[in-house]
């Protein structure tokens, strides 16, 4: 059996191949939710995080000079530019792809510690992410659907003062925490936009309250966030 932390041919493609296998698995779950980045990019990002890591430690072993983690550090910090490419800021001012980053960071240090031959911190790792991505993003879902507090975008018809909304929203027993108009409040249609917290008397009563809202009187368009 060679010794899998040499630098050898055989270690190299055991490297590789390791770090397609969980680049793969962790990109699998960002594709099946259609994110910007998904199967190939994370991939890629794996894969290309190891072959600077072997690379490195070539140039360690073979000209005995250099920093070793030097370039480790350049991967780390240089990945920042594509996970930052996965991050929008919708029509509505909310923040989408944060996670999808996350992810190409995380996925970028496993790639790191398979190419330096640290198979141990590489499979827990990326065995942690993967659960992470899964099993915590089912349990994360459900903790804000069983939430007392719910934020929502509001957008209300000419002519409909928030004073009136929110007096038409308090004899419907509707309770609001918060109030926050955005930049440009005012449409080109003349309607009022904003953001505001809801609290509910119920735990998971999340639809029925949307219900409500729509229902009262000016009520343009309006959606959870």
């Amino acid at each position: 059996m060679f010794e899998i932390r040499e630098l050898t041919l055989l270690s190299v493609i055991l490297r590789v191949v390791t770090a397609i296998i969980l680049g793969g698995a962790i990109g699998l779950e960002r594709g099946m939710k259609n994110r910007p980045a998904g199967l190939r990019t994370y991939m890629l990002v794996c894969i290309g995080s190891c072959i600077v890591m072997i690379t490195n430690q070539y140039i360690f072993q073979i000209y005995q000079s250099g920093d070793p983690t030097r370039m480790a550090a350049q991967v780390v910090s240089g990945i920042g530019f594509l996970g930052a490419g996965t991050i929008i800021v919708t029509s509505h001012n909310q923040i989408r792809g944060l996670t999808t980053a996350a992810g190409l960071w995380a996925s970028a240090c496993v790639g790191i510690a398979i190419g330096i031959g640290f198979y141990e911190v590489a499979l827990i790792g990326g065995a942690a992410i993967i659960v992470v991505l899964t099993l915590l993003h089912i349990w994360d879902k459900h903790m804000r659907n069983k939430s007392r507090s719910i934020d929502i975008y509001i957008e209300l018809e000419k002519g409909i003062s928030l004073g009136e909304f929110l007096r038409n929203a308090r004899e419907a027993e509707i309770t609001f925490s918060s109030v926050q108009l955005e930049h440009e409040s005012v449409g080109r249609n003349g309607s009022l936009s904003f953001f505001a917290t809801v609290k509910s008397k119920k735990r998971g009563n999340h639809l029925e309250l949307m219900k409500k809202i729509r229902e009262l009187n000016g009520v343009l368009f309006s959606e959870s966030l």
